[in-house]
């Protein structure tokens, strides 16, 4: 069995395949190219003068554009280098503002950027699970926020690594609570366009001094590389945190800015494109997870995002010595379970953003390896 990195198990398992080869089902990268229109408006930008440092707000085209897609006002936006910056950023103002013992939560398995943050600022990270998978039992959490002290919760709708959304109730009542016990929550809404039944509710409605709004068009769009994300925020917290951006950030890329300023306002916000990746997701989701399903893997309820969330069957028992040697064997490379969750070791996460065809390919080499297990 291969050694455990240090690091993220994203980025090694990720980087075993753009360096040897295989099928990335590892990272959340999309398989599919962005828009045409996209990336036509690129190039003809890439002649003009767009490549000097955009304003550290955002571009202005873009602001106006976003601000009139989600209703929000100026000062409650701010453009940023995709949501791993926006997580970063809001984690870093809010250490800030609290000083130390800036306890923080997210529901079991989280995302590694919720649980790392608090690792690297050396502060306390604490999880909460869910009743079978799905449900939040908020009698519990206030019981478990009271007790550990928490001050900041992470939620992401759709999920990651498993694709829970959240219904507005759910998400009501914990921004209700947030207002009762003093804490803070950063709301991750990346894969917001990718869902399979009804589209997740964002709170833009409720956005108060304890609210984080974090999202980016890498998903939607098929753009990771061009790391233009964003963060909704009530206008109290703009001086500080912009300030803080100017350090940490300073500006997304100019020459990516401006296309999608452009894009955006000309085709709809890209609502045609989203809906066809929405579709191309939901049927390699369906084609994966029937297939893993046969194999006997135990998948809860997903109701959006970019992947499967899977228990192994019996005998197996470790995902990491499983995800290593299957993909030595098969050059198919997914990530353990226990990247996002402690309690989670025979568990793994399969990303399904990927043609059909290479799903297929995938799910046969998945079976062709246990057959010979």
């Amino acid at each position: 069995m291969r050694a455990k990195p240090d690091g993220s198990y994203i980025s090694y398992f990720s980087n075993l395949v753009k360096i040897n080869g295989g099928i990335n089902l590892a990272q959340g990268i999309p398989g599919f190219q962005p828009p045409a229109e996209l990336i036509t408006i690129l190039k003809d930008i890439a002649d003009k003068q767009h490549h000097q440092y955009a304003p550290g707000i955002g571009n202005l085209q873009l602001r106006v554009v976003i601000e009139n897609n989600y209703g929000v006002e100026p000062d409650e936006l701010l453009v940023v280098q995709g949501a791993t910056e926006g997580l970063s950023l809001v984690y870093t103002y809010l250490f800030r503002m609290l000083g130390s013992n800036l306890v923080t939560l997210s529901f079991d398995p989280a995302y590694e950027s919720y649980s790392r943050l608090p690792q690297i600022f050396n502060q306390k990270f604490v999880s909460f699970p869910l009743i079978d998978e799905e449900v939040v039992d908020f009698d519990e959490l206030t019981k478990f926020i009271k007790k550990n002290k928490v001050k900041l919760v992470f939620v992401s709708s759709p999920g990651n690594p498993y694709g829970k959304v959240w219904t507005s109730a759910e998400t009501i009542k914990l921004l209700e609570l947030a207002n009762k016990l003093s804490f803070f929550v950063v709301f991750d809404s990346v894969y917001e366009e990718l869902y399979f039944s009804e589209k997740p509710y964002i709170p833009l409605d409720n956005i108060s001094e304890r609210l984080f709004i974090v999202s980016s068009f890498s998903k939607s769009l098929c753009i990771t590389g061009w790391r233009v994300g964003y963060v909704i925020h009530h206008a109290s917290h703009t001086k500080a945190i912009r300030a803080i951006h100017d350090y940490i950030g300073l500006c997304a890329p100019s020459v990516t800015q401006q296309a999608l300023a452009v894009y955006l306002a000309q085709f709809q916000y890209g609502k045609t494109f989203m809906e066809e990746l929405r579709q191309r997701v939901k049927n390699s989701f369906n084609s994966l997870s029937d297939m893993l399903t046969r194999l006997n893997f135990t998948i809860p309820r997903i109701d959006g995002g970019c992947f499967i969330w899977a228990r192994l069957p019996t005998p197996f028992t470790d995902g990491f010595e499983f995800a290593s040697e299957l993909y030595d064997a098969t050059g198919v490379a997914v990530i353990p379970g226990e990247h996002f969750s402690s309690s989670k070791l025979n568990w793994l996460r399969f990303n399904v953003a990927r043609p059909i065809e290479e799903i297929g390919i995938a799910g046969n080499r998945i079976a062709d390896f246990m057959s010979n297990q």
